[in-house]
């Protein structure tokens, strides 16, 4: 009899278990939008074990493009109940390993700054048409070229709750645009990150207080550039390098601040 009860306990434990890691199912889909005749090929990442709209969040990647890593990082907000867009800046799915390729491409946004605003806006507009969304609780976040991305964004004026940057670049054409911005922002910034120059960083500063925007600065110390990213390697010395610590602690930040953005 007692063996009885315990198979029948161990079927039932193995039946639950079984249920929960069916119905908790991520799942992924391509989302194309385009910029005039330049396709714009995004992918979005959800539960469908969620019925309903619930909040989206823009995945805006590094200068690379459209890697595993920030697909991972999508796929991650899902697993957190999210709806996640992982948005084309640069059009056609494009991504690359070489350091000059991604140096040019990048920069070539950066300083045309009314076209890296209008794709993330068009990320913006895509992700709203999305079902699985909630169309009024949206955010954005980015990595490096994606952090710069999130922040222009939030300086076009656009209507969404909030913008993370995750070791992104601060400075912009035009700091007083910070006037702008209807987000809260949180910035996640390597304390040893030297691709941002201390006048950068003053001058975003006084230009979030001037504006009066809602807005977190968070230090990581002993991280430089690209601190999220294992792929970067440990080696410090070389400005680009992973730090555990400010990776695990950056992304606890995030999930506090979206909690109480979509609250």
């Amino acid at each position: 009899m007692k063996n009885l009860m315990k198979q029948v306990l161990l079927l039932g434990l193995f039946t639950l278990l079984m249920t929960q890691w069916v119905e908790a199912r991520i799942v992924n889909r391509p989302v194309n939008y385009s910029d005039g005749d330049k396709q714009l090929k995004g992918w979005l990442y959800y539960d469908d074990a969620i019925k309903g709209a619930r909040p989206g969040v823009i995945v805006v990647h590094e200068w690379w493009g459209i890697t595993d890593y920030i697909k991972q990082r999508a796929e991650q907000l899902a697993g957190l109940g999210y709806a996640a867009l992982v948005a084309d800046i640069y059009g056609e799915g494009f991504v690359t390993s070489n350091f000059q390729e991604a140096g040019k491409i990048s920069q070539s946004f950066i300083q045309d700054q009314n076209l890296l605003r209008k794709r993330a806006n068009l990320a913006l507009a895509a992700i709203r048409q999305q079902p699985e969304v909630d169309k009024n609780k949206i955010a954005a976040i980015g990595y490096c070229f994606g952090g710069t991305t999130v922040l222009e964004l939030a300086r076009s004026g656009a209507d969404l709750k909030g913008v993370v940057s995750f070791h992104g670049g601060l400075s912009t054409v035009n700091p007083a645009d910070a006037k702008n911005i209807k987000a809260s922002v949180l910035v996640c910034h390597g304390a040893k990150d030297k691709f941002v120059s201390p006048d950068d960083m003053n001058t975003f500063i006084n230009s979030m207080n001037e504006a009066g925007v809602d807005y977190e600065l968070i230090f990581y110390s002993n991280s430089v550039h690209g601190f999220t990213n294992p792929a970067n390697g440990n080696n410090p010395e070389t400005g680009l390098a992973y730090n555990e610590k400010a990776d695990l602690r950056s992304w606890q930040a995030m999930k506090n601040f979206l909690e109480e953005i979509f609250k």
